[in-house]
């Protein structure tokens, strides 16, 4: 909080016209600790004597009554009652000034935030220190005004500091403070904190006086005179100004202050107008708030919010009725938040925290209207300010969206329950909406106020069983409300201190549910035949438990849960007195767990069980999957949270009763179960659920749990149309494009569910066949994604290989029959990982055995792409690793090998661009299969092959031996290759290099015959003249190919084929020169000089090469004569 240097003003004017100067005569201002005679409490002594009469009435009424009123009520009070008041009226408990400076009552604040928060620097724990140290000095208490210093000691960076500090109090409740640390904050500064707790724990160590204005009235003239000098003397530098003012004031007659009767006392207590109330430092809630939203969820400001919102919590539960006026500084902060409008603006949604945050507040506004002691004007104070901040443009809806935020694809599909609204006439429901709904709630009905204030009321003649009957057949009370309003009321009970008038609601509200429940399932076992002939699969739900806004489930199990473990916390409070019967409040009889409550449990049953019980009827209704992004991510974060919470408690013989009870009614709860027979198409999956059942039930029975587990394996959504009987949606048999499904924006991690649940059975089933088959034929039919197909056949090669233990032969079948399902439905697609799955399968295949390696060979056609086929799986069958892995004979070895020979050479047939040399690689070993894969790239060189594949197999072919086949497929090469004058980096310049000196190292005649190729395809003058060269350096057929001489003879450039070479090389330099010269700029003069030298060494090789050179030059300087910086550098070099 803000704690102020500057005393508080008065609250109200005093004045005693009843008391005469005589009376006042002779009368002196003593003063007494605290502790003095008649006290009844905070005394040292060990021994203990009754209250006297005076402290207990003087506490009530301290407790009670605004002292104007008692001063009202009596014309003269004696001092001595006057003192006893004034001493009770400080508050005598240590909880609510631990809860007015620290986030959460006994320093829980690491539990909430989730943060090592030192619990010594919370200002409630360094207030106690500075207590026990004895850092409180110069404590007094006048009147209703406590005051004193606090030392803070010195650190190694500050000095110590003295802080004067003045509480106010009123009714135990202390109404303003003021410290002068100067420290800002929402809670007590531990200044306040040690200077409260001095009076609390030490009260007769503290000099009590009467209110000030007391002590003056038995002032004559001259002392009042003295007084008043003597303060001003002290304090003459502060008070000399203001003094002044006022004595000029008094002294005018028609002055302000003279029209007023009395004089303002800070030390008088509460006028009869005061509200009393705990001292709440507004604006500095505001900007707390304020900047916690400015960090945009940084810093930790989420979990700061999160705290205050624990503190307004904390508030109701103490009755506080700070925690409503906290609440409404907060939301005024969020309601002003800049971000609102720029989202709403964007169109884009606010993130999940933020909107978390929102959700918290709209809950918790839902708790303080539902205040069953709420009073009508206060209620109609929450609405109206409700109803404001409801009618803004920018309040955040209940499911998250802006209304046009993302726009949908998918129109023509309905959208939950309001598929066949448009998105604009919708109702907008805010997240205020259902507080504002809840202001029209109320607690006279006589019915649910015996529920919650009488554990004897039963009626055992109610002999109506109708669907709303109010009592079930065992005389129990049942309440027929809208479940999550019913709920609501609960959380409002909790929230507000009640906890045991909120666990025979919560009670009477968990029976009415487990009574419909055995109704609906004898509704469907009475109708399930034409049910399930007419395939009706109508959702009964429409609004789900888990998820809702309201969190129904996860309120009923807080509630049972808090009461099975004692939690102390909970049981304390009073209780609400709604008939004429009163009840105790003692904390001890609560924590024997509400005895008389059990009267409404099952014999052996106990709240724990109830609570794990409700949240498995929760977590297995079925329910529509809401729509927008938020709504569905709540859907799943809510029952991954209670399955969490469940996961807690420990299963014994009892809980494990109530599993299979619960298992069996949802195998056979028909539509009204998420995992009955009939399921609607965009019904939540149950997927996370039926594992956490599974997991449970599989010790104890395996067989109910695979049936829930496979039960729960269906994803109808993603099936392309409805069942045949679903007429209640027809639209869903439309194609929609691009998307023909709803709009779950949730289905990857729906998916991911699946998969585990897949996982989780597949694991559990290692060693039994028949599971294992059942699991297998689940996972083909109901999972539709590739990649998560992949990881189940993953993870049961993993479980079926473990290093401690025989491989098991059946999981690991399981495991290939789902890779080639993945293979078969990824062969038409692309996918990143396809050479993965492709390498695994492989891997998994050779565990299995060679027959599994053979018939994937076979049926590779449906399996594998040609390349994948002969580069992966063909090459690594043929592996020696593979072999010494299968530890195979000779036969099985040739068996196998053929086996890849063949799906070689089918691939090559297929695909001869890209399996042609694998194939011949392959087949290196068998004569006839060789020359058959060599056939099939002769067969396509001329259709379908381009000039890199034919010269990479061409050059295999030499490395293999065979340069003639070399040869062949080179000059095949050639006619496919065209390279331009300029493409003298081309990658193809090495291939035709080499294709050359294989055609000069087999003879004239093939050289003969690839020079013409040569000069067709290739126009770049640079590569033909260094062919031209590499041609003249050795005779034809007698230089090997390492390049060992031979002492033949030359082959002249005046005959074929190098005079047609020599012509064409020639002719490139011209072509090439004039076209360089088009477009040249000066700084590749000097480039283009050295071009021509080398042009000039080519000319030169012709017999008049010199003439037709000088020619050339002598054209040039004729032709560009205009670029005659170029043409002087010509002139220089060449003449």
């Amino acid at each position: 909080m803000a704690e102020r240097v500057q005393q508080p003003p008065a609250k109200r004017l005093c004045c005693r016209p009843g008391y005469s100067t005589t009376c006042r005569q002779g009368q002196r201002a003593g003063g007494t600790v605290c502790g003095g005679s008649g006290s009844g409490q905070g005394g040292s002594n060990k021994t203990q004597s009754p209250e006297s009469l005076l402290d207990i009435a003087a506490r009530k009424v301290a407790e009670k009554w605004p002292f104007q009123r008692v001063e009202e009520r009596f014309e003269r009070i004696p001092e001595p009652v006057q003192r006893r008041i004034v001493y009770w009226s400080f508050p005598r408990s240590e909880r609510e000034i631990c809860m007015y400076s620290s986030f959460n009552t006994g320093g829980e604040e690491n539990a909430s935030s989730g943060e090592n928060v030192d619990e010594t620097r919370l200002p409630f724990r360094r207030g106690i220190a500075l207590l026990e140290s004895g850092c409180v000095d110069n404590v007094l208490q006048v009147g209703f005004h406590l005051s004193g210093t606090v030392t803070e000691p010195a650190t190694q960076s500050e000095p110590e500091m003295v802080c004067s500090v003045a509480i106010s109090f009123d009714r135990c409740k202390i109404t303003s403070v003021t410290c002068g640390c100067g420290n800002k904050d929402i809670f007590y500064c531990a200044h306040v904190v040690a200077l409260s707790l001095y009076r609390v724990r030490r009260p007769e160590q503290v000099k009590l006086h009467l209110p000030i204005s007391e002590t003056l009235f038995q002032m004559n003239r001259d002392q009042l005179q003295k007084f008043v000098q003597y303060l001003i003397t002290v304090h003459h530098t502060e008070v000399l100004p203001t003094a002044q003012k006022l004595a000029d004031e008094i002294l005018s007659q028609n002055s302000e202050i003279n029209q007023v009767h009395g004089a303002p006392d800070p030390t008088a207590g509460a006028s009869v107008d005061d509200e009393n109330c705990w001292h709440l430092d507004e604006e500095q809630v505001q900007e707390q708030v304020k900047l916690f939203l400015s960090q945009g969820g940084y810093h930790g400001s989420g979990k700061q919010l999160n705290l205050l919102f624990s503190k307004v919590r904390e508030m109701l539960k103490m009755r506080d009725s700070n925690g409503a006026r906290m609440l409404t500084l907060i939301t005024e902060q969020f309601m002003a938040d800049p971000r609102l409008a720029l989202w709403r603006q964007q169109g884009t949604t606010m993130t999940d925290k933020y909107r978390q945050l929102w959700d918290e507040l709209g809950a918790l506004w839902m708790c303080i209207v539902l205040n069953p002691h709420c009073k009508p004007e206060q209620k109609a104070a929450w609405l109206r300010q409700l109803k404001k901040w409801n009618s803004v443009d920018v309040c955040p809806l209940e499911d998250g969206n802006h209304g046009n935020e993302l726009p949908n694809l998918t129109n023509a599909l309905p959208q939950g329950a309001h598929g066949n609204q448009d998105s604009g006439t919708r109702p907008h429901r805010t997240v205020f909406t259902r507080a504002i709904e809840a202001c029209d709630l109320h607690w006279q009905d006589s019915h649910l106020q015996h529920i919650i204030n009488d554990d004897l009321y039963t009626n055992y003649c109610y002999h109506d069983n109708t669907e709303n009957s109010l009592f079930d057949s065992r005389g129990w009370p049942l309440w027929h409300e809208h479940v999550p309003t019913a709920c609501a009321r609960v959380d409002a009970l909790r929230s507000h201190g009640y906890p045991r008038e909120a666990l025979r609601l919560a009670i009477a509200i968990v029976n009415t549910l487990r009574r419909q429940q055995q109704k609906q399932l004898e509704l469907f076992r009475n109708h399930k035949k034409d049910l399930l002939h007419k395939g009706v699969t109508s959702i009964t739900n429409l609004e789900g438990w888990v998820g809702h806004p309201l969190d129904p489930i996860g309120t009923l199990f807080s509630t049972l849960m808090e009461t099975g473990r004692g939690d102390e916390d909970s049981l304390q409070g009073g209780f609400l007195d709604f008939s004429a019967s009163t009840m105790s409040s003692s904390k001890h009889s609560e924590l024997h767990l509400f005895p008389s409550t059990r009267r409404f449990l099952e014999e052996g049953e106990s709240y724990l069980a109830l609570a794990v019980e409700t949240a498995l009827m929760g977590l297995g209704q079925q329910r529509i999957m809401p729509d927008g992004l938020y709504a569905q991510e709540k859907v799943c974060r809510n029952e991954e949270h209670l399955i969490a919470k469940l996961q807690e408690v420990d299963l014994d013989d009892t809980l494990v009763k109530i599993f299979r009870k619960q298992a069996v009614f949802l195998l056979e709860g028909g539509p009204y179960s998420g995992l009955g027979e009939l399921i609607y198409r965009e019904s939540v999956p149950m997927h996370t659920f039926a594992k956490y059942l599974f997991t449970c039930l599989l010790p104890h029975d395996a067989e109910l749990a695979y049936k829930i587990a496979l039960r729960a394996m269906r994803l109808p959504v993603l099936e392309s149309t409805a069942p045949s009987g679903d007429m209640s949606r027809p639209h869903h048999i439309v194609s929609v494009v691009p998307n023909r499904y709803p709009r779950w924006f949730t289905l990857s991690h729906i998916e991911s569910q699946q998969c585990e649940l897949a996982s989780t059975m597949l694991t559990a089933a290692k060693g039994d066949a028949r599971r294992l088959e059942t699991v297998l034929e689940s996972i083909q039919k109901n999972i539709h994604s590739s990649s998560h197909i992949f990881k189940l056949a993953q993870d049961a090669f993993k479980i079926a290989t473990l290093m401690d233990s025989l491989p098991d032969i059946t999981l690991l079948k399981v495991s290939l029959e789902l890779g080639l399902q993945v293979m078969r439905m990824t062969l038409s697609t692309l996918n990143w990982r396809r050479r993965e799955m492709v390498r695994w399968l492989v891997t998994c295949a050779t565990e299995v055995g060679v027959y599994a390696l053979d018939s994937i060979m076979q049926s590779w056609f449906t399996l594998f792409t040609p390349t994948e086929a002969t580069s992966i799986v063909a090459t690594t069958v043929m592996s020696n690793s593979t072999i010494v892995r299968l530890h195979l004979d000779c036969h099985q070895q040739e068996n196998l090998a053929s086996s890849a020979r063949t799906l070689a050479l089918q691939c090559a047939m297929k695909d001869p661009q890209n399996c042609a040399l694998s194939a011949l690689t392959l087949c290196e070993k068998d004569h006839i299969a060789f020359e058959t894969a060599y056939q099939i790239v002769l067969d396509a060189a001329t259709t379908g092959m381009s000039y890199t594949q034919l010269f990479t197999i061409a050059r295999y072919m030499e490395h293999r031996g065979y340069p003639m086949r070399a040869y062949k497929l080179a000059t095949l090469a050639m006619a496919h290759l065209n390279l331009s004058y300029n493409q003298d980096t081309h990658p193809a310049i090495n291939d035709v290099l080499w294709a050359c000196a294989l055609s000069h190292s087999l003879g004239k005649n093939e050289l003969a015959a690839i020079i013409p190729l040569v000069v067709k395809s290739v126009k770049c003058a640079t590569v033909l003249s260094d062919i031209l060269r590499r041609c003249t350096l050795t005779t034809p057929g007698m230089v090997a190919l390492h390049s060992r001489r031979n002492s033949g003879k030359l082959m002249s450039l005046d005959k074929a084929p190098l005079r047609q070479l020599l012509d064409a090389t020639i002719g490139a330099y011209i072509n090439t020169t004039h076209s360089r010269l088009t477009h040249i700029s000066p700084r590749h003069y000097s480039e283009f000089i050295e071009f021509l030298s080398k042009a000039r060494e080519t000319f030169l090789m012709a017999h008049d090469g010199h003439i037709q050179f000088t020619q050339f030059i002598d054209n040039l300087k004729q032709i560009y004569k205009g670029k005659k910086k170029l043409m002087m550098l010509v002139r220089e070099r060449f003449g």
